[in-house]
């Protein structure tokens, strides 16, 4: 039974945990009566922050479940810290290949990084040229030199993940400054429209009709209506 639950839990694709039956309608209204009442007689005004004691096995999955105490837990057979640090090469069991932490910028020199990585990449092609003459010669003599080439790799890969803080802040930097630029073109955008309809409406509003112009087909309009009225008028007159 526990050989099956450990490869359920470690399954690409685990199942939902066996408590999720327990969150019924009935349950969360039943807990959200029971904090608001809590909360009613200590006095205090969020119910979501009370924590109840002594709850039915029914309703125990519904409030989460406190810190762990040694900052670790488990989910889904992978164990994950409260404070995501760099583990140490030496908890690790590797041999360490460049100062520790609490060893650098000592005597006001600083600790560089690239040249480190420089230096344990000539020793990577190094120990391999050494690795292909000792595999030519005795390759039985091989596995420490090997193991030599492991410890070169590991040290290397974990300096470089002491970038990771700087990569992840530098990254949101650029999102960021790029989120800024777009919005500032956007708004230049508009801006831009803005003046052009207002120097359409400019021209539209410069553009004058002269009175007389005006004033002379109205009022060939007005008397070409009234000769026609009075020729019509007549020629009834003349009929009757």
């Amino acid at each position: 039974m526990e050989e099956e639950k450990a490869q359920v839990s470690a399954s690409t694709w685990p199942p939902p945990p066996p408590f999720w039956r327990d969150f019924t309608t009935e349950s969360l209204t039943r807990i959200d009566e029971l904090r608001k009442e809590q909360a009613e007689r200590e006095g205090i005004e969020d119910a979501s922050k009370i924590r109840l004691q002594g709850l039915p096995r029914e309703l125990r999955n519904l409030q989460p479940p406190l810190e762990p105490e040694d900052g670790t837990w488990r989910v889904f057979g992978d164990t994950y810290k409260l404070k995501d640090e760099l583990p140490r090469l030496e908890d690790m069991g590797i041999r360490r290949l460049f100062p520790n932490p609490e060893e650098r910028d000592r005597d006001g020199k600083h600790f560089d990084r690239a040249l480190i990585l420089k230096r344990l990449a000539k020793s990577l092609l190094l120990n391999f040229l050494e690795l292909m003459g000792l595999m030519a010669i005795n390759p039985e003599a091989a596995e420490e030199k090997t193991q030599d080439i492991r410890d070169l790799f590991i040290n290397f890969h974990h300096l470089i993940n002491e970038y990771r803080p700087h990569q992840a802040r530098e990254s949101l930097i650029s999102m960021m400054q790029a989120q800024l630029d777009r919005t500032r073109a956007e708004t230049n955008a508009i801006r831009d429209a803005k003046d052009k309809a207002e120097r359409i409406m400019e021209g539209l509003g410069s553009l004058k009709v002269e009175d007389e112009l005006v004033s002379n087909l109205t009022t060939s309009k007005k008397k070409e209506s009234w000769s026609y009225e009075r020729e019509t008028w007549s020629s009834v007159t003349t009929d009757i």
